[in-house]
């Protein structure tokens, strides 16, 4: 079935009964086929656990991250620390699990940014086109010939350190991805029959965007937004290990990651536990993002 042709049912008249069903049924026959790949519940479900850890840690924790407890630093992985104690003799399993709040708000804001600029210099470059679109697209390349760590960190210098000024400055390096992007599913969808067809029958610039293009434009532009996100979790975490996140005694990954690169040799755990944690999630939020590409082609 073309696109034109299921454009065209979905313009029949359905009873209002039945849409809850075949939405639901639509649900059903997209998720079963990635449910029954082992890879894909495992990478999800860790997802889902460092999320819910972000929100309330202390569901799966009973431990203050911040309380010290000189007598027992640098204590091995073991049934009572999980993940071993740091130099301060702090629980690293639990300050793990409170630094997830940190580094995915720092992930989340910096996406979230560059979709919003990303999306909206794209959709009117690839809309508009001409000249409009040759100036957008120069100082997209400008923001592409910069080093994206270099320019994250001449942004954080500039404002501040901090977990804000962190997730702004990742945030900037990512926007070109999602104008690109944005631009290419746009020039591409807005010269589909049914577009055509919409703007024959009448309907306006401003209804073609939001009825037709953008709802087909979507899929891609969510797609690179999962990428992102990991990166944008390894970015942040770079530059909190650097000393430009959140400040001490914050647990943040990056941060974590920076404490024990001081005992590499006697307390390895320090910062390999936290890292590997990092390099799991990150390494989940890829397989998940590829797997949803590859399911809608």
């Amino acid at each position: 079935m073309t696109v034109l042709h299921r454009r065209l049912v979905r313009a029949l008249p359905v009873n209002d009964a039945w849409r809850p069903r075949r939405r639901l049924q639509r649900l059903r026959d997209q998720a079963g086929p990635l449910l029954r790949r082992p890879g894909f519940v495992l990478a999800l479900v860790l997802v889902l656990f460092t999320l819910v850890a972000a929100l309330a840690p202390w569901l799966f924790t009973q431990l203050d991250p911040y309380a010290t407890q000189p007598s027992a630093k640098l204590l091995p992985p073991s049934l009572g620390h999980w993940f071993g104690t740091d130099e301060l003799g702090r629980d690293l399993y639990t300050r793990v699990l409170y630094g997830a709040r940190l580094s995915v708000e720092a992930a989340l804001l910096a996406v979230g940014l560059a979709l919003v600029c990303g999306l909206g210099l794209g959709i009117v470059s690839g809309f508009v086109g001409g000249r409009l679109d040759a100036v957008i697209m120069r100082l997209v390349d400008v923001l592409l010939a910069l080093p994206g760590l270099l320019l994250a960190l001449a942004i954080v210098t500039a404002i501040g350190f901090g977990t804000l000024p962190v997730a702004i400055a990742v945030g900037v390096g990512i926007i070109p991805g999602f104008a690109r992007t944005t631009r290419a599913e746009v020039l591409r969808i807005k010269t589909l029959p049914y577009v055509e067809a919409a703007r024959l029958g009448g309907a306006s610039w401003g209804r073609t965007l939001l009825r037709h293009v953008l709802p087909n434009a979507w899929g891609p532009v969510a797609v690179l937004a999962t990428l992102d996100i990991g990166a944008a979790i390894l970015a942040t975490a770079g530059l909190s290990f650097l000393g430009f996140g959140a400040a001490p005694p914050a647990a943040e990954w990056g941060t974590l990651i920076a404490n024990g690169r001081h005992f590499l040799i006697t307390a390895p755990w320090v910062s390999l536990l936290p890292g590997l944690f990092l390099v799991l999630v990150v390494f989940s939020l890829n397989h998940i993002a590829r797997t949803f590409e590859e399911n809608q082609r």
